[in-house]
């Protein structure tokens, strides 16, 4: 039970996340200014693909921990994977957006290695 509470917790979290990346799109792409719109299509993308990979992920863990439950061999192996993609994430977003002033950008990289290690230990009790 443990298990499937740290996993929808993370999930919850990092399905947020995703929701955050996503409604504000416009906004940021905005911000950047005057830029060609060729930029403007390829800097949308990004972001709704950063969004939207977020929710599969949360969307993938909640769903093999309702199907297969939380100690399936499966769910484990989903779980330390997403962990591993979710730490990757945030080592590109420490080197890249973080580097930057914007705060949310800063964030980022705790927030997916604390997803991270929820669905480790999810994948070890």
């Amino acid at each position: 039970m443990t298990a499937q509470v740290l996993v929808y917790l993370g999930s919850t979290v990092l399905a947020l996340w995703g929701v955050t990346h996503l409604i504000p799109t416009r906004t940021i792409v905005r911000s950047f200014g005057a830029i060609s719109r060729d930029n403007a299509l390829v800097l949308t993308m990004e972001w709704v693909a950063e969004g939207v990979t977020h929710l599969f992920v949360a969307l993938l863990a909640v769903l093999v921990t309702a199907i297969a439950g939380a100690d399936a061999s499966a769910s484990i192996v989903v779980y330390r994977t997403a962990a591993g993609f979710l730490v990757a994430i945030a080592a590109l977003t420490t080197v890249t957006g973080a580097r930057t002033p914007g705060v949310w950008y800063r964030i980022c990289p705790v927030l997916l290695c604390s997803v991270a290690v929820l669905y480790v230990i999810a994948s070890v009790v």
